[in-house]
């Protein structure tokens, strides 16, 4: 069994579970807010055992095994190795046919995804709506630990799915031809808020705030003609970078245009984390 699209729906699903050689992946990261008031990111383990989870779900660590925990910045991507032993522990090898979730707007879904296309593996799928749409739709869910049957998973690298600052900073500067789009809230975006040393964004990326790409009620993606409003000003790119904060949200912009048929898309996954740390490198504010 294969995903045709990198977008499976409920129905889709549901008419699946229990198929040989599934995984279905919950990977969902709770926002918090430490004493200070700055943000940070628990595990949403707890989350899936006690509230509930997809029936034979199994949980993807992505703050501790799915990211490198020695990086520099949030959710840095693992390495080849790191990441080949992360998909082993989840029960994926490379027979598997993997869909993934998460309880919040599909980015953490869309990191996972995007990781294992980084490296090589293309039978991978987000579901639409994730488990919100489910529980709307009354599905049936389960609650406790799920166990996976370890498996072997070979990585290969993709690298042009992966873009650095120097990069980044060749399309500021006008030697790169790309476009910038930012997957942050609105007033991150614009810089009327946000905890970072600085705020705003690149210079020269359009808005495509990762929670404007579903629709309110049924938490599913947008359809075509309102992604392609969305992303119109850098459709005709030759390539097109997107970033957020830590290189989470971003995946969701990355899904969407993928979905919209642009192959040449490529994540800077140090994201602004990286970005405003150096003095040096422009950001933009503007209401």
């Amino acid at each position: 069994m294969t995903v045709s699209s990198p977008l499976v729906s409920t129905q889709w699903l549901a008419d699946h579970l229990g198929a040989d050689n599934l995984v279905v992946l919950d990977a969902t990261v709770v926002p918090s807010v430490l004493p200070s008031g700055k943000p940070t990111y628990l595990s949403g383990f707890d989350k899936y055992l006690l509230n509930g989870h997809l029936p034979g779900a199994v949980f993807a660590d992505l703050l501790d095994v799915f990211s490198d925990p020695t990086g520099a910045f949030p959710f840095t991507r693992p390495d080849a190795e790191l990441f080949a032993a992360a998909a082993g522990s989840v029960g994926v090898s490379n027979e598997t046919t993997v869909v993934i979730y998460d309880s919040a707007v599909g980015q953490w879904a869309s990191r996972v995804w995007w990781l294992f296309r980084a490296f090589g593996y293309d039978n991978v799928a987000v579901l639409d709506g994730g488990l919100t749409k489910w529980t709307t739709e009354e599905r049936e869910t389960d609650v406790g630990h799920v166990e996976p049957v370890p498996a072997v998973f070979t990585a290969s690298e993709r690298p042009d799915l992966w873009v650095d600052k120097a990069f980044v900073e060749g399309v500021v500067a006008g030697t790169e031809n790309a476009g910038l789009v930012c997957g942050l809230p609105p007033q991150e975006f614009s810089g009327e808020a946000g905890h970072r040393a600085r705020l705003g964004h690149i210079p020269g990326s359009i808005s495509a705030p990762a929670g404007r790409l579903v629709d309110r009620a049924s938490n599913a993606l947008l359809g075509e003609d309102a992604l392609r409003s969305t992303f119109a000003p850098v459709l005709t790119e030759p390539r097109i970078v997107v970033y957020c904060a830590a290189g989470i949200a971003a995946t969701s912009d990355a899904l969407a245009l993928t979905l919209l048929g642009h192959n040449n898309v490529a994540v800077y996954d140090g994201s602004l984390s990286e970005w405003v740390a150096d003095a040096a490198a422009p950001v933009v504010a503007s209401a």
